[in-house]
């Protein structure tokens, strides 16, 4: 069988025009509004245990709680408190409420404020490899089983595959697909 497609889409595209644009492809919900057992490949998910990068014995429920509670605002410093959060709620930490994001604190000890690309790969791309080789095992040889039957189109928000492209958030999909495909992002 010859290499089949895993593509990105926008999780708010007309499931009608993708199944018409993409006759045969599996579609898969990853995002926090998707069904079991695709939800848990949302960043909200609280799988737990996920390690807090340069945090000895510091661990987190979600790795958006790990992303959120790591960041530094002009009025306020890190919440580790989002490490705990498991209803996928309550997570974002934003501007509006707390000033300008001075990056993100590399760990939670240290004094060390990473960049945005930094933060990336520094905490995000870190945590979120370790919950697919440590949580979803499981979920991650059932994509590759769909993959292998057909084109594979993989729903998210976020569209934006690049690493990269500090201009958008991040796909955690496209983070699904690096790791199906074994094209995991590096420096």
């Amino acid at each position: 069988m010859g290499f089949l497609n895993i593509l990105v889409k926008n999780r708010r595209c007309s499931l009608d025009k993708l199944r018409n644009d993409h006759p045969g492809a599996i579609i898969v919900d990853v995002t926090s509004k998707g069904p079991e057992p695709w939800v848990r490949f949302s960043p909200f998910y609280p799988h737990g245990e996920i390690p807090v990068p340069n945090s000895p014995g510091v661990s987190s429920q979600s790795v958006e709680g790990l992303w959120q509670g790591l960041k530094v605002f002009e009025t306020a410093d890190i919440d580790p408190g989002k490490f705990e959060i498991q209803n996928m709620k309550g997570l974002k930490r934003t501007v509006r409420r707390f000033g300008n994001c001075l990056g993100h604190r590399y760990g939670t000890e240290g004094e060390e404020l990473l960049g945005y690309r930094e933060a990336r790969y520094r905490l995000y791309l870190p945590a979120y490899r370790w919950v697919l080789e440590n949580k979803l095992n499981e979920e991650m040889e059932a994509l590759l089983v769909r993959k292998a039957e057909n084109d594979l189109i993989l729903l998210d928000y976020e569209t934006n595959c690049d690493v990269d492209d500090l201009s958008r958030p991040l796909s955690h999909a496209g983070l699904v697909r690096a790791r199906l495909l074994e094209n995991w992002p590096n420096k």
